[in-house]
């Protein structure tokens, strides 16, 4: 067995334990497989091609770490956890999106009608949770303050402000809003 071109973990380095993936023949081999999977999970071409890059840097990465007995299965699922991920981030991308356009939307009103109409939102939206909500929301999104930084300012773990966070994000989806 040629030890250098052995991609299910043959000794690398001369027997000294650590085992080696050959991810460049890995990529070689399963490279259009796990840009197929890519391209079905995230319907965007370049997308895919990002994700699919990933894989084999984390393969490559770990490469003395994985096994590849069955190198399709690691590169198939290692595939599909990375465009999950991508998907999970890009929902929670667009839900913060959509909540600064709608305040954008309120603050930057020049019909009067409007503004009322932002304000009784905002008064809905807040009405029902704590001040120290509103001091989040205004130091993380109108400020641009990190969970970090915000939970230091308010004197609270990251955990507690990204649960109001998420809180007031499940609030404003529930409220009817025809501005």
């Amino acid at each position: 067995m040629d030890r250098n071109n052995d991609t299910t973990g043959a000794p690398a380095t001369g027997g000294g334990g650590l085992y080696a993936i050959d991810a460049e023949a890995l990529f070689r081999k399963y490279g259009p497989m796990v840009l197929r999977r890519c391209r079905q999970m995230l319907g965007d071409p370049d997308a895919a091609a990002d994700a699919a890059q990933a894989v084999f840097v984390k393969v490559f990465e770990k490469r003395y770490t994985l096994r590849a007995e069955y190198p399709s299965s690691l590169l198939w699922r290692i595939a599909t956890n990375h465009c999950l991920n991508m998907i999970r981030e890009r929902t929670l991308r667009n839900e913060v999106a959509g909540s600064d356009a709608l305040l954008s939307a309120i603050a930057c009103s020049d019909d009067l009608e409007e503004r009322v109409g932002g304000r009784n939102l905002l008064q809905k939206l807040f009405g029902s949770h704590p001040e120290s909500s509103r001091v989040i929301a205004m130091l993380h999104y109108v400020d641009g303050m990190t969970l970090e930084e915000t939970a230091r300012e308010v004197g609270m773990s990251v955990s507690g402000v990204r649960k109001r966070l998420r809180s007031l994000r499940e609030a404003l989806s529930e409220i009817d809003v025809s501005l």
